[in-house]
């Protein structure tokens, strides 16, 4: 069976997610992304796309709430990443 695209893409934002370089943020993306990444659409997933372009301070002052998430950078994807709560297994 071929993969589509999008789940090709999902496969991609996944790896990312995981592999940022500190593990604080391999742990807070990589966990986010298991949970949501599955059921983003298309806009959802550029959010997440988006969101990962992102440096790892700037994502870590936005959710320890240090800082706010720049208007441009608000959105669904940016609400769900902030109510994430990681859980280690």
């Amino acid at each position: 069976m071929f993969e589509t695209e999008t789940e090709i893409r999902r496969k991609k934002l996944l790896f990312r997610a995981w592999h940022r370089g500190t593990r604080e943020m391999d742990l807070l993306l990589g966990s986010f992304a298991e949970a949501q990444v599955k059921s983003f659409d298309d806009d959802q997933l550029d959010q997440f796309e988006k969101l990962l372009e992102n440096p790892d301070p700037d994502l870590y002052d936005w959710k320890s709430g240090r800082a706010e998430p720049t208007l441009d950078e608000q959105g669904t994807v940016m609400t769900l990443f902030l109510a994430h709560q990681y859980r280690a297994e």
